[in-house]
């Protein structure tokens, strides 16, 4: 039971250690540097993760963010590895595998002061991924969790348009953690509601008709 849920348990620690985080953070933002405490509207995650805030004030939120980050990466790479498990091309489950593992390796990096560097290879890798699971999620027959994969997508695609020009970056904070909300309700929606059998290509099962066939 409990490596079932472990993927929702590890995200739901996550989410809690990081608005413990909030609670912790002096103050200071991109729009207010002298502002106080954790503003949703103009604070990124990352703020958190600074040993000093935007403030100059030393914070507190550090040790929480980081070990909120840590258990969201975990959970997420635990995602793409059982994920990978459900697509019987095995060219592209180890794409979804492997893109999607060093990708969350290199976002937990992003609590290091490397942050901008980390964030380059991280979101290309994820997106890669991402672009591999939507593809078989449009190949199946669940047409809602296809919606809702396209609309991860952009929303992903979305934050690092605005992440790199920097365009309308005074959105950013707030957007960044509606597509964190989307990523979070796509994962735990392919993580829970869909099964091997989903993303079998008829190919593939008549292939293994065949197998069986051929072995009686």
């Amino acid at each position: 039971m409990l490596r079932k849920y472990s993927i929702l348990l590890g995200i739901i620690i996550s989410l809690l250690l990081l608005l413990v985080a909030t609670l912790h953070y002096p103050g200071g933002s991109q729009y207010d540097k002298n502002s106080i405490g954790y503003d949703w509207k103009n604070n990124y995650l990352s703020n958190l993760f600074d040993a000093k805030a935007v403030n100059g004030s030393e914070s507190a939120s550090r040790p929480w963010a980081i070990a909120g980050m840590l258990f969201l990466c975990a959970s997420f790479t635990l995602f793409f590895i059982e994920f990978s498990k459900k697509i019987s091309s095995k060219g592209p489950a180890k794409i979804i595998r492997y893109c999607g593992v060093i990708a969350m390796i290199f976002t937990f990096l992003a609590v290091t002061p490397y942050h901008d560097a980390v964030i380059r290879i991280a979101s290309t890798l994820a997106l890669i991924s991402m672009f591999y699971i939507t593809v078989f999620v449009f190949k199946s027959r669940l047409h809602l969790l296809g919606m809702l994969s396209v609309v991860c997508l952009l929303a992903s695609y979305s934050c690092n348009y605005i992440y790199f020009t920097r365009s309308y970056v005074e959105y950013l904070p707030i957007f960044q953690k509606i597509a964190l909300a989307i990523t979070i309700a796509w994962i735990l929606s392919l993580q829970y509601f869909t099964s091997i059998a989903d993303f079998q290509i008829k190919g593939d099962v008549a292939l293994k008709t065949d197998d069986m066939t051929t072995n009686r």
